[in-house]
């Protein structure tokens, strides 16, 4: 009900920027959901982006996700960081998704990605702790 409350108090941009979000993380999570991993990754990357993006839209791509995250079941690290770096796209700014596992977990191994734009994490939270396996985007 708290999320609820939030939403309503926002302006009309700030709720259509929101709506675009949860379209783009809602079909994210779909696509993971039906299709392969690379066949997700080869849709969402495929905008030729080059652009260095703001500190303020790297911010507002990182609330209008993480936002609408908490409105998709099963909005993982990845689907956020896909949905991320899609959205980045379409306004031209470059990005990467970054995966990798986190150390020292026993038998069990955890992965975590990460959407990263120029030395900014946009979104995935801290690395530390993490081994980086790969990097997805130009």
């Amino acid at each position: 009900m708290r999320n609820w409350s939030r939403v309503l108090s926002l302006s009309g941009a700030e709720m259509l920027f929101l709506m675009r979000c949860l379209a783009v993380v809602g079909a994210v999570r779909l696509g993971l959901t039906v299709f392969s991993y690379n066949h997700v990754r080869g849709l969402v990357t495929r905008l030729d982006a080059k652009g260095a993006a703001s500190t303020g839209e790297l911010r507002r791509i990182a609330w209008g996700v993480a936002a609408a995250a908490r409105f998709v079941p099963g909005a993982s690290c990845l689907t956020q960081a896909l949905a991320g770096h899609y959205l980045l796209a379409r306004q031209g700014n470059a990005s990467k998704i970054r995966i990798g596992i986190e150390r020292d977990t026993g038998a069990e191994i955890k992965a975590h990605a990460w959407l990263v734009s120029g030395n900014h994490i946009v979104l995935g939270g801290s690395i530390s702790g993490f081994t980086h396996l790969v990097d997805h985007g130009p």
